[in-house]
């Protein structure tokens, strides 16, 4: 992880803490979300509807997410109502979902909770949140194979 996405990292964190959110890191959905591929500079990876990065979070465990509260402000969750759909090189037998401790449904890829990173959003292709060190364990963009991409 680059110094500068550190700093910003907890900038965002502090910011978050501070100014008291009481409101969820995300907005429930209304429709199935939409899963795809796109190439960045780490390759073909997962990305949502709006071309952002999805990511997965090494503390996960068993299709669980690991993350709420202020990691799921930074690291939002890939929500979805019903069925995800998968789209160019999506392998739909990995799409899956999971139920979050709030009662939403989160989207899973290969058994893997999905994310997007807060400092990816408006900037399709970014994988600004890859080999991140945060909330007890590092982040990862997701690869089409539904494995990690390592490029630390």
């Amino acid at each position: 992880m680059t110094r500068l996405t550190t700093l910003i990292l907890t900038a965002v964190v502090a910011v978050g803490g501070t100014a008291g959110i009481a409101v969820a890191a995300y907005s429930k959905p209304t429709k199935p979300a939409k899963i795809t591929v796109r190439s960045t500079k780490l390759g073909k990876v997962l990305v949502n509807g709006s071309g952002v990065t999805l990511y997965l979070f090494e503390k996960d465990r068993h299709g669980k997410s690991a993350c709420s509260g202020a990691c799921a402000v930074n690291w939002p969750p890939v929500l979805t109502k019903g069925k995800p759909k998968g789209t160019r090189g999506v392998a739909a037998g990995k799409l899956g979902t999971t139920k979050r401790a709030d009662g939403t449904t989160q989207v899973t890829y290969n058994g893997h909770p999905l994310y997007t990173f807060i400092l990816d959003h408006k900037k399709p292709g970014s994988t600004a949140g890859e080999g991140v060190n945060a909330f007890g364990a590092k982040w990862y963009v997701l690869g089409t194979n539904g494995k990690k991409i390592d490029k630390d």
